[in-house]
C-alpha cells in the first residue's frame, strides 16, 4: 500500500513538478539534459535549482515567462561572468519567443550599467547561441 503523503511532503512534490514544468517550457531538453548532469554531482542542488528558482519564482506568473527570460539576461550581463547561464538564458529567451533583436537590444542596454566589456561578451555570447540555433533549424 503506498505512503500517504503529508501536505507538507504533498507540496514539495507540486513545487518539484512545477519546476519541471517551468524548465522544460523554457530550457526545453536542454534543461532536463543540465539537470541529469548537475544530480550526478549533487542530487540536492539539482532539486533546489528545480524547486526554488523555477517552482517558486517562474511559476509565479505576474510576468509572463519572454520577460523573465529578459530580466534574467540583464542580470546575468551585468554579472559579466556567468557564460554558462547567459548562454542557457539567451536560447531559453528564444524558447519562450524573443526575439534575436529583443534580446540584442537588453544586452545593449546594460552597457550603460554593466560596462562595455560585459556587453561586448555577452553580445558574442549571444552570438554563438544565434549560430547555434540556425544549424538546429536546418
Amino acid at each position: 500500500m503506498a505512503k500517504k503523503l503529508s501536505g507538507d511532503e504533498l507540496m514539495e512534490v507540486n513545487r518539484y513538478k512545477r519546476g519541471e514544468e517551468a524548465l522544460s517550457k523554457i530550457h526545453g531538453h536542454i534543461g532536463e539534459s543540465v539537470m541529469d548532469a548537475l544530480k550526478a554531482i549533487s542530487p540536492d542542488f539539482a532539486r533546489m535549482i528545480i524547486e526554488f528558482p523555477y517552482g517558486d519564482i517562474y511559476s509565479r506568473g505576474v510576468l509572463s515567462p519572454k520577460e523573465r527570460q529578459i530580466a534574467t539576461i540583464a542580470s546575468l550581463v551585468t554579472l559579466g561572468n556567468a557564460t554558462t547561464e547567459l548562454k542557457a538564458h539567451i536560447q531559453g529567451a528564444l524558447n519562450v519567443g524573443c526575439s534575436r533583436q529583443e534580446i540584442v537590444e537588453v544586452i545593449i542596454q546594460m552597457a550603460v550599467y554593466a560596462g562595455f566589456p560585459a556587453a561586448v561578451n555577452a553580445i558574442l555570447v549571444a552570438k554563438d547561441v544565434f549560430v547555434e540555433s540556425e544549424k538546429k533549424d536546418h
